[in-house]
C-alpha cells in the first residue's frame, strides 16, 4: 500500500470540493501478508496479516508468518497460493518438508480472480482506505490494521470473498 490515497467519489456540499492533501515523491509503503482460512467441520472462516511499514515482503518475513499459521491451526492445513517467487523459495520449501501438514496447492498463472486474498485486498483498498491520505507509512499501517482487524470480524464479507473465486463447492 502507497501513501498516494485512492480517490473516490465524495460527498461534500455544493461548491466546497473536497482536497486532499498528500505527501509528493515520497518512498514510504506499507507491505502486508494476509491468509483466509475455512475450517473443514464447522465452516468457519478467518483472516489473518502482517502488516509492516517500510519492509519488502520476503522469505523471512513469510516463514514467520507460517510459523505463527503453524502455532494457531490444528491439524492438516492446505495453502492456496499464487505462483509468487517467494512462495517458491528455499527458506519456504525447507519450511514445508519441515511441517509435512502443510500442503500447498498453486493457482493458475496471472489469475488473481482466483485469489481471495486479492479481493480482500481490493476491498480494502476501494472502502475503508479509499480518500485516506496518510501522512506518513505508520500512520497508515496503524490504519490498515485497525480495518483489517474489524474485517476478520466480519465472516458474511470473508466467506464473500471465498465465494466470489468460485473455486471452493462447498461453503
Amino acid at each position: 500500500m502507497l501513501l498516494a490515497p485512492l480517490v473516490r467519489r465524495s460527498w461534500a456540499p455544493r461548491g466546497q470540493t473536497p482536497v486532499f492533501y498528500q505527501r509528493g515523491r515520497h518512498r514510504q509503503k506499507v507491505s502486508i501478508i494476509a491468509a483466509l482460512s475455512v475450517s473443514p467441520r464447522r465452516g468457519r472462516v478467518g483472516f489473518y496479516c502482517s502488516l509492516a511499514p517500510h519492509l519488502n515482503v520476503d522469505t523471512s518475513w513469510l516463514v514467520a508468518f507460517l510459523h505463527a499459521l503453524a502455532r494457531h491451526f490444528r491439524g492438516s492445513v492446505i495453502l492456496v497460493w499464487d505462483r509468487w517467487t517467494t512462495h517458491r523459495s528455499v527458506a519456504v520449501r525447507a519450511f514445508l518438508e519441515r511441517h509435512p501438514r502443510f500442503s500447498v496447492q498453486l493457482l493458475p498463472a496471472y489469475a488473481p480472480e482466483l485469489n481471495p486474498v486479492e479481493k480482500v485486498w481490493g476491498y480494502l483498498k476501494l472502502n475503508p482506505l479509499a480518500n485516506l491520505a496518510a501522512t506518513n507509512a505508520e500512520e497508515l499501517a496503524r490504519i490498515a490494521g485497525r480495518h483489517s482487524r474489524r474485517l476478520s470480524r466480519s465472516p458474511h464479507l470473508l466467506r464473500g470473498f471465498i465465494r466470489s473465486c468460485h473455486l471452493f463447492s462447498r461453503l
